[in-house]
């Protein structure tokens, strides 16, 4: 069986603001957890849009019983976006690549203008959770990682509104000097 998570979430700042917040979050106070990113690749296509390749580090948490499947809690993960600036929405889609036996999860994204909020930005998260594990363990395994995927989106809103605020008082001191 397979965990759906689905939110929707707004942030009070302009689609400009959160699709550059996107690319800065790490580092940030809230994703101690992320050890590195790269980008794998990088291209404008004939409309357009970039499209971004990444690849993250990241560490997991275990709990005592998974500690006993696994001994790295290191996780590579796939990031791949689209932004296109013609109707202002970013795409990315995000997936694990090791330890996938035991659970993979499948997130995409959907960073938009507020359809209702002036200058707000609406951020559309659907994730799928899968382990393939067996032994009776899949429906645990997949109930810890939807819960760990819901703690997870709480601090990684916390790491966007910090970047989203930096990138504020950015603008707001470049508005000071011309004045």
């Amino acid at each position: 069986m397979v965990k759906i998570y689905q939110n929707t979430f707004s942030y009070e700042h302009p689609w400009e603001n959160v699709s550059l917040a996107f690319w800065l979050r790490y580092p940030n106070p809230f994703a101690s957890h992320v050890l590195g990113a790269d980008v794998l690749d990088r291209r404008v296509d004939s409309e357009g849009c970039l499209h971004t390749t990444r690849i993250l580090l990241k560490k997991g948490v275990l709990p005592k019983w998974g500690s006993k499947i696994m001994k790295n809690n290191e996780a590579f993960i796939i990031e791949e976006s689209v932004i296109n600036p013609h109707n202002n929405t970013m795409v990315t889609r995000t997936k694990n690549l090791n330890h996938t036996r035991i659970m993979q999860v499948e997130e995409t994204q959907t960073f938009k203008p507020h359809p209702e909020q002036a200058q707000w930005t609406k951020v559309t998260t659907e994730a799928r959770i899968i382990s393939n594990l067996g032994w009776g363990l899949t429906g645990k395994l997949e109930g810890f990682g939807m819960k760990k995927f819901a703690d997870n989106t709480i601090k990684s809103r916390k790491g966007m509104s910090h970047v989203l605020e930096m990138i504020r008082e950015k603008q707001l001191l470049r508005g000071r000097r011309f004045m």
